[in-house]
């Protein structure tokens, strides 16, 4: 069994900054690539930024310059350092990792976490 618990979420106004967490717990036998989704009320889920087991990253065009994929492979963590918020960042955010466990290979995802950017 596989979890992933994000962290990390709330409310800042424009211009601030938030770090999101996402730690994965079970019997996981090896993490390749994690990213983070965004859901806005209304509009379909899309991706915002991802990291191979390489540190290689990508990034929604609206983040890029803004938004920092990182990991850390000895707990299992995948955070986002999100700066220069902005009320359109507005929407839960999902973590997804894609697992290697003992019984093969899955995608895995958080229970989300809402950041509201708002005055």
């Amino acid at each position: 069994q596989v979890q992933l618990v994000e962290s990390g979420g709330g409310l800042v106004q424009p211009g601030g900054s938030l770090r999101l967490s996402c730690a994965a717990s079970g019997s996981i036998f090896r993490i390749n690539a994690m990213g983070w989704y965004r859901q806005a009320p209304g509009k379909q889920r899309e991706l915002v930024a991802t990291i191979s087991s390489g540190d290689a990253t990508n990034y929604l065009d609206s983040v890029k310059g803004r938004f920092t994929i990182s990991r850390e492979d000895a707990k299992n963590t995948v955070f986002l350092q999100m700066n220069s918020l902005s009320p359109e960042d507005t929407a839960v955010y999902y973590c997804n990792a894609h697992i290697w466990t003992y019984s093969g290979v899955s995608d895995y995802w958080g229970q989300g976490t809402q950041v509201t950017v708002s005055s």
